[in-house]
């Protein structure tokens, strides 16, 4: 693996609601033309839950805020020959549902529907790989990671060398 490659942070934005997923089938590659969940890159200085919000409105137009963590995976994709494509570590957001209605493809969908898992399941090439687990853990009573606490910002000290983490 070349010294110069970089893991990318993302983000999955999930909102259930009366059992349905919020998806979008996506415009662009990775899982080009298949449903997915909305999400993206993490921009820089950006918190995770922030990129959640944010992606979701931009490919939904759904206007929320993130409640907390999922669960967390890496997304590895290699070429024929096994070089590493691209690398991201992604974080499934659940997002919280407001009962916002006014859901319309945005920037990197074509479109956006509401699924069950019976649907996935029914269907499982028109969907991104993992979504019919991804979507079983959303839709389980199991609830958000107790975590993060609070976000850390590290800055140095005056006059020392050790950092310290300030909740935000």
């Amino acid at each position: 693996m070349s010294d110069n490659m970089t893991i990318a942070g993302a983000v999955l934005s999930i909102v259930v609601r009366d059992g349905r997923m919020l998806l979008v089938c996506r415009r662009n590659p990775p899982d080009q033309g298949l449903w997915g969940f909305p999400g993206g890159r993490i921009e820089y200085g950006e918190s995770y839950l922030d990129a959640a919000a944010r992606e979701l409105r931009e490919e939904t137009g759904f206007v929320t805020h993130a409640e907390g963590t999922l669960t967390a995976f890496d997304l590895i994709d290699r070429d024929s020959t096994g070089h590493i494509r691209f690398h991201y570590l992604i974080v499934a957001v659940k997002c919280h549902d407001n009962g916002w209605t006014d859901i319309a493809a945005g920037d990197d969908a074509c479109d956006t529907g509401w699924f069950d898992l019976a649907q996935v399941r029914a269907s499982p090439a028109a969907f991104s790989p993992g979504l019919l687990e991804l979507g079983a853990l959303a839709l389980s009573p199991r609830g958000i990671a107790p975590w993060p606490v609070a976000a850390q910002v590290r800055t140095p000290a005056p006059h020392s060398s050790r950092t310290e983490s300030i909740p935000s």
